[in-house]
């Protein structure tokens, strides 16, 4: 069964690409934008920029791994577009999780 807090659909990721806000960080970069919805839909990419599907996987992982962490502190309501970066593959989920605040932080959506 697909879970309904997950972006699926090319016209969600399109709409988020022209209508949606962005802030990035050393590791990841961050689209958003209000969904109207009462629950958060979420995606993590990585490109083949980012390396092998070895590497590309890592780099989602750790991006899921630190949302979880932060999953309580967001807003309800919203589309979130995590994209890694080539230097996520140095680092440890801390770090990430660390990067991934900062950038919640700086876009005001962390209660």
């Amino acid at each position: 069964m697909k879970q309904p807090d997950v972006l699926r659909k090319q016209e969600d990721f399109t709409r988020l690409y022209k209508n949606g806000k962005s802030s990035g960080s050393r590791y990841l970069v961050l689209l958003y934008r209000k969904n109207g919805l009462p629950y958060n839909r979420k995606a993590f990419l990585a490109s083949k920029k980012v390396g092998n599907s070895v590497c590309r996987n890592r780099a989602r992982r750790l991006m899921k791994e630190a949302f979880r962490h932060t999953e309580e502190a967001l807003p309800i309501g919203y589309d979130f577009l995590l994209i890694a970066r080539h230097s996520i593959l140095e680092v440890k989920e801390d770090s990430v999780e660390k990067s991934l605040r900062s950038v919640f932080s700086k876009t005001d959506l962390m209660r």
